[in-house]
């Protein structure tokens, strides 16, 4: 690999001395892969699932039972009540976006306890104008920020008895913020917090980026909804596109109608051979999951090991599949992306470049030479372009070829810092 991949010396030496390194690290991540693997053959074997569910249908997609069986099959994994699982959804942020306005009503509140969301709510919300947000509709939108990577308890708590909160939203992964991921202990002393003081308040969960990286998932410890996206981890690489809300049934009935239309919801909208897709997407998706982390993990050791901040560490619990890396250099978050780029089974003779992305207020760089556009279970690397000068990686179908990705990255930074 060493000469076939053209390696610095010092590139392989980190590498070397990561595979020693991380050994019983990836030997804990198996078993959460081999927990999460029954939990999902669970869910097909209680669901009788069969070929007959991979049938397509179109136009209304009036009794699809390939669409509902998908969507058990989700609600089976996640514990919940209910599930909608469409292709009809654009994107993780497009499955955020159809929920709140589902949920949320003129003159309702929407708080979120994890500081400011993710850059593609913004709109969404009403925190950059536009016409047709939450704001516009009288939909009012309040934050609490995050202490020290943990919840403001005690301003939730005052918050709620002074106010009347229709939604609470907590993101667990970072997105573009410098604070760390959420992990589910937080998650779950927050949300008792809030059911004992409004139990009324829905507790709305973003998952995107998280689902599988441990065993549970948040409807087990008390959330109402949870969102998240079939071009991330849930999808397994298979999924060409989707999103997926779970939750109680009157509230994922609601979230359907928004999507589809009042009176129907559930009951319409085409799988358009999706169905099949979905169902092996989430067989796999445990063990693509598990190589997605040990990707971010050994990214996480090697450029550490450069003398780079990143969070996680190399040995810290995993939240998500993102790896966060502070560069403090425009020039070396450039390197390492087109490291990334040279490193992708598609376009890999691309060389990406710093541009204006809708739904971001700062020029961001992606890597991405993905099967399926803007598949972020699929390795790619990105960051806004601004001090200091992040990168978030996240994702890797298969350990064995997204490391090559990784050690294409590192040595072109070695390497440039060498000339």
């Amino acid at each position: 690999m060493k000469e076939l991949l053209e390696l610095n010396h010092k590139t392989w030496e980190i590498y070397e001395d990561a595979k020693e390194n991380l050994k019983m690290i990836f030997e804990e991540l198996d078993e959460i892969c081999e927990y999460n693997s029954l939990k999902v053959m669970n869910a097909f074997f209680e669901n009788q699932i069969s070929e007959s569910h991979f049938a397509i249908t179109t136009g209304y997609g009036y009794n699809d039972i390939g669409r509902e069986a998908v969507e058990k099959v989700y609600a089976s994994i996640f514990k919940a009540e209910s599930a909608l699982v469409r292709s009809q959804f654009i994107s993780g942020s497009h499955a955020l976006a159809k929920t709140l306005f589902g949920l949320l009503r003129p003159n309702d509140t929407l708080l979120s306890i994890t500081g400011l969301p993710y850059d593609t709510l913004h709109e969404v919300i009403g925190i950059r104008e536009n016409e047709s947000s939450l704001k516009s509709f009288g939909v009012k939108y309040e934050q609490i920020d995050l202490i020290e990577n943990d919840f403001d308890y005690e301003k939730i708590e005052n918050f709620l008895t002074n106010h009347e909160v229709k939604v609470i939203e907590i993101q667990r992964s970072r997105g573009y913020s410098n604070r760390s991921s959420i992990d589910l202990e937080k998650c779950e002393k927050a949300i008792q917090l809030i059911k004992k003081v409004s139990p009324k308040t829905i507790v709305m969960v973003d998952n995107c980026y998280c689902e599988f990286v441990t065993k549970k998932e948040p409807i087990e410890i008390g959330a109402d909804v949870v969102v998240g996206s079939l071009i991330k981890n849930l999808g397994g690489g298979l999924a060409p596109n989707g999103g997926y809300v779970v939750g109680k049934r009157n509230l994922i009935k609601l979230v359907a109608e928004a999507l589809n239309l009042p009176g129907e919801g559930l009951d319409v909208g085409p799988s358009l051979g999706a169905n099949k897709t979905f169902l092996e997407g989430i067989f796999f998706a445990p063990s693509v999951v598990r190589d997605a982390l040990k990707t971010s993990i050994l990214a996480s050791y090697m450029l550490e090991s450069l003398g780079y901040l990143v969070d996680p560490s190399p040995f810290e619990k995993r939240v998500d599949i993102v790896e966060r890396i502070e560069f403090n250099q425009k020039e070396d978050l450039i390197s390492y992306c087109e490291g990334i780029q040279e490193g992708s089974p598609i376009d890999s003779f691309v060389k990406p470049i710093p541009t204006d992305m809708p739904g971001y207020e700062d020029e961001v760089i992606m890597a991405a030479g993905a099967f399926t556009q803007g598949s972020s279970i699929e390795l790619s690397c990105d960051g806004p372009i601004r001090p200091p000068y992040y990168a978030y990686q996240q994702g890797g179908l298969t350990f064995d070829t997204a490391k090559i990705g990784v050690l294409k990255a590192v040595n072109k930074i070695i390497e440039r810092k060498e000339l």
